[in-house]
């Protein structure tokens, strides 16, 4: 999301003169796009500005901005902690960036605005009859790219922050998201991720199910992905759109959070595990090379010794071939931050280290099975480490490294799999 809202501000910023620069030391605007999911996207942000004040001292002239979830929870305090920093934007305003600049440039003084926490991004495609306050996307990479059709969350998960910093669910009109779709293949992406914080609940003129399938028929989109999906929200609908989409990726992330039904109740998850294990085995039988990521928590306030067994398992019986693991992470202004029960630190990692080897286990036995066999990869370019080898990935999501021969990133090869590795395929392409 924050990727996604990154670029929508480096594109309003392209209109007013600006050009992106990876050096600091040279920059004339610095905007750092905050998260506060967790404690340790706080305190990284916290160093970064820190990091940034002798840039200031040394520059008076550069503009140091903070926009996104922490500046909407933050607010003036940032300010008051760093003076060096000329402006603070919300959720809700990121897309009053240029003008906030604009104002900085003729008149130096500080700027706050964390009003409109509902605020929504309007996306100018290139295609329609979008105004001036629109924006193109600045997008990064080469052949995947970010496309939101929703804003915020009605979910109220116990331990989460988002409802709060994001404002409730707003839904785009279909057309705005399909004429980005149509302007982001223009510019050469090949895979489409539609982005929402729980896009299930998609209500922008019709079901999330008839949008994917809508977005699945536009030429030039080679591969379709979404995320994420609550899970009480995943509708039969949604999954046979998946098992008959064309372009639609056989992989769905599906954060389940616990493995016990008395920390889900907690969580206010509002699901059992019995019914997510029935919605496992619905996928599964309709989607049979699906691939099932999730997310979990450790650490939840009152999580007993029997409710982290009962995790393990249950996460020996789904097989998820990945999941996103975290400690829990006391978040002020969510009720599970006032929860009595408090688990401490050191339990919390010992049970994280526990959970990841179980996991890890799963996750390589789910990549030994596919030793020998042939997959479809979209290639992205070569390996950050060496050139010569070449980065890609399945439908199912799986990251496949292979030697470079003549392909280019963007191209769909046939690789096949010669060694398994826990968190990524090693193949050669087969011509």
């Amino acid at each position: 999301m924050n990727v996604a809202d990154s670029e929508r501000m480096a594109g309003l910023l392209k209109k007013i003169g600006y050009t992106l620069t990876e050096d600091a030391d040279r920059a004339d605007l610095i905007l750092i796009n905050t998260c506060c999911v967790r404690a340790t996207a706080e305190d990284k942000v916290l160093g970064q500005i820190g990091r940034f004040k002798s840039l200031k001292r040394e520059n008076p002239s550069l503009i140091l901005g903070v926009a996104g979830c922490m500046a909407q929870k933050e607010g003036e305090n940032l300010i008051k902690r760093a003076p060096h920093i000329d402006f603070v934007l919300g959720t809700g305003q990121s897309s009053e960036v240029a003008r906030v600049v604009r104002s900085i440039e003729l008149e130096r003084k500080h700027f706050i605005d964390i009003s409109n926490v509902s605020g929504q991004w309007k996306v100018e495609s290139g295609q329609g009859s979008g105004s001036s306050s629109q924006c193109f996307p600045l997008r990064g990479g080469q052949v995947s790219t970010f496309v939101p059709i929703m804003y915020g969350c009605n979910n109220f998960c116990t331990y989460c922050i988002v409802p709060y910093v994001r404002g409730r669910e707003r839904s785009r009109k279909p057309e705005e998201i399909f004429d980005e779709v149509k302007q982001a293949v223009a510019e050469g992406f090949k895979e489409i991720t539609l982005l929402g914080q729980n896009v299930n609940s998609y209500s922008g003129g019709m079901t999330f199910a008839e949008l994917l399938t809508a977005v699945d028929k536009i030429d030039g989109v080679e591969r379709l992905r979404f995320m994420t999906s609550h899970p009480k929200d995943l509708s039969d609908e949604l999954i046979t759109a998946i098992a008959g989409g064309k372009n639609i990726c056989e992989h769905i992330h599906l954060p389940v959070q616990y493995g016990s039904d008395k920390i889900l109740k907690r969580m206010n998850r509002v699901y059992t595990v019995e019914k997510y294990l029935k919605l496992v085995e619905k996928i599964r039988k309709a989607i049979p090379d699906v691939s099932l990521t999730t997310d979990l928590i450790v650490g939840f306030p009152g999580e007993t010794e029997q409710d982290f067994l009962e995790t393990l398992d249950f996460l020996r019986a789904v097989k998820f071939d990945a999941a996103f693991t975290f400690i829990y992470s006391k978040r002020s202004g969510t009720p599970a931050a006032t929860f009595d029960n408090q688990i401490d630190d050191e339990t919390k990692h010992r049970r994280l280290e526990e959970l990841m080897k179980v996991q890890n286990a799963i996750s390589l036995e789910k990549n030994l099975a596919l030793v020998d066999l042939v997959v479809e990869v979209l290639v992205e370019g070569a390996s950050k480490t060496d050139d010569k080898i070449f980065t890609g990935r399945t439908r199912s999501n799986k990251l496949i490294l292979f030697e470079h021969g003549n392909e280019q990133a963007g191209e769909l090869v046939n690789v096949k799999i010669s060694q398994a590795q826990t968190w990524l395929l090693k193949g050669n392409v087969i011509k």
